[in-house]
């Protein structure tokens, strides 16, 4: 069985009393309960609704194991060791002690979690302590060929941080967001694209693309948005859905590339949101 490395994850153990309380209260996602739930899809936002982090959360020897992408770890940090106050939390910083890894079958060691709740199933996250994921591979090619096919996107790989909103990714399908529960920030934000149906953008998985990551996407003459992590040719966009009226007519670079929604998707290519 192949683990494969996640180098640029970094990982936090949120334990105490009141831990599964604060995280719960904090970001979007249903936070699971229990060590053989699924991990949670969540994401931490601005108040105005802008993605600060976002990752998986498992729980596990009564704490709740976040994972987010390096690049915004510092500030996810500082951000949840303030909304803490004074609840009884320890926030642990594992970047060096523990790795993040992918598995698609269930592995034998470590502490593993299905990939996710909701209709997508990549495989299995695993965090173990460094020692024992020396031995895993380091080529990621796989996992993201997996999870772009899966019309998945990842904070730091396709998108950077305070530019997209949970609706973006699909999280409001992906079970994501916790329609049900109280007040986290920026749920107002949430809750008024839900109910007024204002996501414009949405995941649409590119093939053919012979670009580099971050190259605008051309419909109709009109950039639609732009592609992520381009491997072997394959990407996801976070696009406007409006302006593809034609999907045979998309461009990268001024060359045609193929576009279709993920097998998840409930929305649309030409589909056009009600204004606030």
């Amino acid at each position: 069985m192949t683990i494969i490395l996640r180098a640029d994850r970094a990982v936090f153990r949120f334990s105490g009393p009141d831990a599964h309380r604060l995280v719960n209260d904090v970001v979007t996602g249903i936070m699971p309960a229990s060590a053989e739930a699924p991990a949670g899809l969540w994401a931490l936002l601005s108040p105005q609704g802008k993605i600060l982090a976002e990752g998986l959360a498992g729980w596990f020897e009564d704490a709740l194991w976040l994972d987010v992408h390096l690049s915004v770890a510092d500030d996810f940090f500082k951000r949840m060791k303030m909304y803490r106050l004074r609840a009884k939390v320890e926030i642990d910083d594992l970047r060096e002690s523990h790795r993040v890894g992918f598995s698609s079958d269930a592995p034998l060691s470590g502490i593993a979690h299905k990939d996710r709740l909701g209709a997508v199933t990549l495989g299995y996250r695993v965090i173990a302590p460094v020692e024992a994921a020396s031995a895993w591979s380091a080529d990621e090619t796989p996992y993201h060929l997996a999870r772009i096919a899966s019309g998945i996107l990842h904070q730091g790989n396709d998108f950077p941080a305070n530019d997209a909103f949970a609706h973006d990714l699909g999280m409001d399908i992906l079970e994501g967001i916790d329609f049900v529960k109280g007040c986290y920030v920026g749920q107002e934000v949430v809750s008024r694209m839900k109910h007024r149906g204002t996501a414009r953008r949405r995941p649409v998985i590119v093939s053919g693309v012979d670009a580099p990551s971050g190259t605008a996407v051309t419909a109709g003459g009109r950039e639609a948005g732009n592609v992520g992590q381009v491997v072997d040719g394959q990407a996801v966009a976070i696009l406007r859905l409006d302006r593809i009226a034609d999907p045979a007519g998309v461009t990268v670079d001024g060359k045609p590339v193929a576009v279709a929604l993920p097998d998840w998707a409930t929305y649309q290519f030409g589909e056009t949101a009600s204004d606030e």
